[in-house]
């Protein structure tokens, strides 16, 4: 299947996860998806991820992390920059997402970062999606 975005294909499979309630959600892997999966763990939003190796691009399995109550951490992931229209933010300019509850994920020239690290890092760059 040919995807014309897949970050944006990448985060449309953890939302549905999660609405679903399922434990884990397997995507295709790309540098940029493992980048921004290590962000979700770092962020404490997911349990872990696995790589799986095939003849292909390979997988990135996620275990989709939940609260004793059921309740998802991650509440919501929406794409910010998409291939028709990016969305580049200076240092000065990075948004406060929920009141500083969530945060934005970035491309910068140091890595994906997320926007909390961006500031201290002072750079800017593409905002690739919001997550809280």
């Amino acid at each position: 299947m040919n995807v014309t975005d897949p970050i944006a294909d990448m985060l449309t499979r953890i939302r549905n996860a999660v609405s679903a309630g399922l434990k884990y959600v397997t995507i295709p892997a790309s540098t940029i998806k493992i980048e921004m999966t290590k962000i979700l763990e770092s962020e404490g939003l997911i349990r872990g991820f696995r790589l799986i190796k095939d003849n292909g691009q390979g997988k990135i399995k996620i275990a989709i992390k939940y609260s004793e109550a059921g309740q998802p951490a991650i509440r919501g992931l929406v794409r910010v920059s998409t291939p028709g229209c990016r969305v580049y933010k200076g240092v000065a300019e990075l948004p406060r997402i929920r009141g500083g509850l969530g945060f934005a994920i970035l491309s910068t020239p140091k890595g994906i970062l997320t926007s909390k690290s961006a500031r201290k890092e002072s750079v800017g760059g593409e905002v690739l999606a919001y997550v809280w």
